[in-house]
This record gives structure tokens, sequence and C-alpha cells, in this order.
């Protein structure tokens, strides 16, 4: 492994590793501190810790019951598989420092949603009336890959009610931003966005980075005259 290779496979590392830190060390607070529902105002009424927990996708959204959500845990395994996979590919082929830590963050999210889903029915209590017990004596609240992941960022920055001339919504209750989130799904949100920011930049063809740098030093050489 040559030193810029190496240096790529770093920064993927410590990426997925703060990640991965913060999101679970978060979680474990969350889950053995706070009863399901409980909230904790953070500023004003506008960013608040609500501690809930979602059988099924990213935000809250659920995913077909117990077979569902089985389906579901597999493929986000398969799915981490893959862009790890993938990941590696692009750290071999030493791809730009830029798309690697979006890959990253994507990975790292992905992977600390599917520690939830996969180990925490096992390794906690049911969160119900009282706080979490990490390792009960009784055996946790589910069965392997049937676990709950844990959300608990909520932004209900907007709350009002829509104007009555609005068709098909006019007269109903407004609230924005309605999911309730985690530091994975965040993560995740991030590597996808920057992707789509930056995709001409991450994924130009080589003929169109070199041209790209030619102008740029071209440019540069004209500022100096």
């Amino acid at each position: 492994m040559n030193r810029t290779t190496a240096s790529l496979l770093r920064k993927s590392l410590i990426t997925i590793f703060l990640v991965l830190m913060v999101d679970q060390v978060l979680k474990f607070s969350i889950k053995t501190t706070m009863i399901l529902g409980e909230e904790i105002p953070v500023f004003g009424n506008w960013f608040i810790l609500h501690f809930t927990e979602n059988r099924g996708m990213a935000f809250g959204m659920e995913f077909g019951g117990e077979s569902g959500k089985l389906i579901l845990s597999l493929f986000r395994i398969v799915a981490v598989g893959f862009i790890a996979w993938y990941l590696y590919t692009l750290i071999k082929k030493q791809a730009g420092s830029g798309l690697i830590i979006c890959i990253s963050l994507v990975f790292a999210g992905a992977l600390g949603n599917i520690i939830d889903s996969a180990f925490y029915g096992m390794l906690f209590s049911d969160s119900f009336f009282h706080p979490a017990r990490f390792l009960p004596p009784e055996r946790g609240y589910d069965t392997f890959l049937h676990g709950k992941v844990v959300d608990m960022f909520y932004f209900p920055i907007i709350q009002t009610t829509l104007p009555s001339w609005l068709p098909f919504w006019g007269g109903r209750e407004f609230l924005f931003f309605r999911p309730v989130f985690n530091i994975a799904d965040s993560s995740i949100s991030v590597g996808v966005i920057l992707l789509i920011i930056f995709q001409r930049k991450f994924f130009a063809k080589p003929e169109e980075k070199k041209t790209e740098s030619q102008a740029e030093d071209l440019l540069a050489a004209e500022s100096k005259v």
C-alpha cells in the first residue's frame, strides 16, 4: 500500500469512527437516561431532544410489520456491504478525498443504524415508563435483527395553521420539520447532499480533470504577469 492509498484509508477510517462513536454514545445516553417519548428542550421550542424509536427506515418511516422489519434489516446489511466494497474500490483507485469522505459518511450512517437494528433488541430492556437497562438479566426487548433505531433530534421550527383559502390543505396544521432523526441519519443525508452538489467534480473523467487543471494553471500564470 503506497502513501496516497494509506492516507485515503486513514481519512475514511477516521470519518467512520467519529460518526459511529458520536452516534452510538448519544444513543446509549438517550436510552439509559430517558423514557420513551420524553423531551428535553435545547434551544427553546425549535430544537428539542425527543426520545423515540422506530422499526423502519431513516427519519421514522415504517416498512411492513415484523417480516418487513426483517427484510429491511437484511437489505441494510447487503447495502452496507456494497457501500464498503465501493469505498474500498475508490481507495484502491486513489479517488479524490472529498468523494471518499462522502461515501464514508454514508457508510458510517448506514452502519450506525444497522447496529441499533441488529443488536439493541438483545442489549437493552424496553424504554416504556423507565429508562432502558443495558444487558438486563431478563434479556432484551427483542431478538437479533429486530431492534429499534433510536432517534432524538426534533426541530419543530415552524408550527402554524395553513390559510383556509389554500386548496386541499387549507385550515390544516403545518409543522416543519416533523421527522425525528439521529446522527446516523444526518451523516447519510450530509454525504448524499455533498455528492449531489459536487458530483461534477467527484465523478469528472480524467480528461476533464486534466483540462480543468490546465485551465487553473493558465489562470494562475496570467495572474502573475
